[in-house]
């Protein structure tokens, strides 16, 4: 398997009950495959401290805006997004496969953002707190006047329509 920063090959590395590919004497990077990056995420996790020692080439650069391929998936392009609310940690990630790239010290910058995961829910709540609040607030506003207006022509209708007081035998 090929870095998708440097070219080089990456070789596996096990970080607690987890193998994960490192570009080792390289750009330091490390790929994910599905769900083995939210194991090692969380500070408290033991495996993942070793991972922020791979060692690395000073002589290698990386273009961190570079669009990289998939190292898995080979022609798919990943996409580049920030990791989590706090806009902090920018993370590549192949929609086919669902693996990520983290460059050298992504890792670390993650696991140092919340203390828990508890606290990485409560930062996504805030967030998403911040921007759709108002949003749900004005919908409920305008379905509670839709509301409203329904009912006051039922009870006109209800006033004009005869049959509706009479009785049924």
């Amino acid at each position: 398997m090929k870095c998708p920063a440097c070219e080089r090959d990456l070789s596996e590395i096990t970080a607690g009950n987890v193998k994960v590919n490192a570009c080792q004497n390289g750009c330091g990077g490390i790929w994910f495959d599905r769900f083995e990056l939210k194991k090692l995420m969380d500070p408290k996790e033991t495996g993942g401290e070793n991972l922020s020692d791979i060692p690395r080439d000073p002589a290698v650069s990386v273009d961190l805006e570079a669009r990289k391929k998939c190292p898995t998936c080979k022609d798919m392009i990943m996409m580049r997004h920030f990791f989590s609310p706090e806009k902090s940690v920018e993370v590549d990630e192949c929609p086919q496969c669902g693996g990520h790239w983290l460059d050298s010290g992504e890792l670390g910058a993650i696991r140092e953002q919340f203390s828990s995961e508890e606290d990485r829910i409560q930062a996504a709540q805030s967030y998403f707190s911040e921007i759709y609040d108002c949003q749900l607030a004005q919908m409920e506003q305008a379905r509670k006047a839709e509301s409203e207006k329904i009912k006051t022509i039922t009870r006109i209708f209800r006033f004009i329509t005869p049959s509706w007081y009479l009785k049924r035998k």
